[in-house]
């Protein structure tokens, strides 16, 4: 459907973790997140932008990812028209990389336009395969190893079905075989966040005892080649996160067997329609992909459900409840687990959950109008 962009409005929101977060670039204690809300005949979409405070995962940060917005990705589209919010990011600005700006903006239109046709976000995007998402959680780096156990313990007893312990040099060997003492029969995987080289490779072959899903990432964040020769060396299948950034990553990481799982990050492709070339292309070739997560809030959340919800997302993501993370979220109801560590698919038009309102005035630290170019 048609539709045209009225006004693009930036919320900046500061939100505590219920706990840390480490993995192998450091600690987050609190999360900084863009809102972008787009508008047309006097209806809201929202999306999210998915980067952290500081450009560790990648190059983007939330105070760049800002000024990208406002100063050249929302101007772009303010008063332009639309067929379909598919066409968006094909209009955006030239600007190089910055996907989690581009994403955030581009998340917002096909949430808008799923509530101008007055259907779920799901359907919009063509998902909905199955009704409810499987899902696993992440556990960051612990300060102890029973610390990290008690954790995992929780999670089980939560119904989560997959437990992905964030790893680095020094805490990795050790750890799994610790884990798996503990827990021989759960379905376990490592991430790596881009912690070694492909000097490590007899180090990472250790990893092959403990029977995991996947080693995500374990080279560096825009490193699809040096994949190839560490996934030959091992039985682990690699999964690759950061590098895979479009269609054509994907692809060239297929081509070259440097991976044999994809996580699909939303923000990292820069939004639905990239989100969608990739699942498609891995489907076709046979490989598996999963939802990844990057500490969303309930919109980012929100967002990944209807995603997770396409047919190739086979295997458990990083999309679980809300409090897992915040002690109250900006949506209401919250996301919740079912017993059998699901999230149900919601039918009401959007992403399925009400904003708060009254709280997103409590956690909103900024809030600007973009002006047309």
């Amino acid at each position: 459907m048609e539709f045209t962009i009225n006004a693009v409005r930036l919320h900046l929101i500061s939100m505590p973790l219920v706990h840390f977060f480490e993995t192998s670039f450091g600690r987050t204690y609190t999360r900084d997140m863009i809102l972008v809300e787009v508008e047309s005949s006097g209806v809201s979409g929202w999306g999210e932008v998915t980067c952290g405070e500081h450009p560790f995962y990648n190059e983007e940060w939330t105070e760049g990812a800002w000024l990208l917005l406002r100063d050249y990705i929302a101007p772009a589209v303010i008063g332009r028209s639309f067929a379909s919010p598919a066409a968006v990011a094909d209009r955006l600005p030239k600007v190089r990389g910055h996907n989690m700006a581009k994403g955030g903006l581009e998340a917002a239109c096909w949430d808008l336009a799923a509530r101008l046709e007055g259907e779920p976000l799901w359907k919009t995007i063509g998902a909905g395969a199955r009704r409810e998402i499987p899902c696993g959680v992440s556990i960051g780096i612990q300060d102890s190893i029973p610390q990290l156990l008690e954790k995992i313990r929780r999670e089980l007893e939560a119904g989560y079905q997959r437990i992905k312990v964030k790893i680095k040099p020094g805490w990795d060997v050790n750890v799994m075989r610790e884990i798996r003492r503990e827990f021989p029969d759960i379905l376990l995987m490592g991430d790596a966040n881009s912690a070694y080289t492909l000097a490590d490779i007899d180090h990472l072959r250790q990893l092959d005892e403990f029977n995991l899903m996947m080693l995500e990432q374990p080279l560096a964040h825009d490193e699809i080649i040096d994949h190839a020769p560490l996934q030959a060396a091992l039985k682990t299948p690699i999964c690759l996160d950061e590098c895979i950034r479009s269609a054509h990553h994907a692809e060239q990481a297929l081509r070259l067997d440097a991976g044999r799982i994809i996580n699909i990050k939303l923000g990292r492709v820069g939004g639905f329609s990239e989100a969608k070339r990739i699942h498609d292309l891995c489907q076709q070739r046979g490989i598996p992909v999963w939802c990844g997560g990057m500490l969303e809030a309930g919109i980012g959340r929100a967002h990944n459900i209807a995603l997770a919800s396409l047919p190739n997302f086979t295997l458990p993501g990083d999309v679980s409840a809300s409090r897992r993370y915040w002690k109250r979220d900006i949506i209401d109801p919250w996301v919740e687990t079912t017993p059998r560590g699901t999230i149900e698919l919601r039918d009401e038009p959007g992403f399925g959950y009400p904003l708060d309102h009254e709280f997103l005035k409590t956690v909103r630290v900024r809030e600007q109008d973009c002006a047309a170019r």
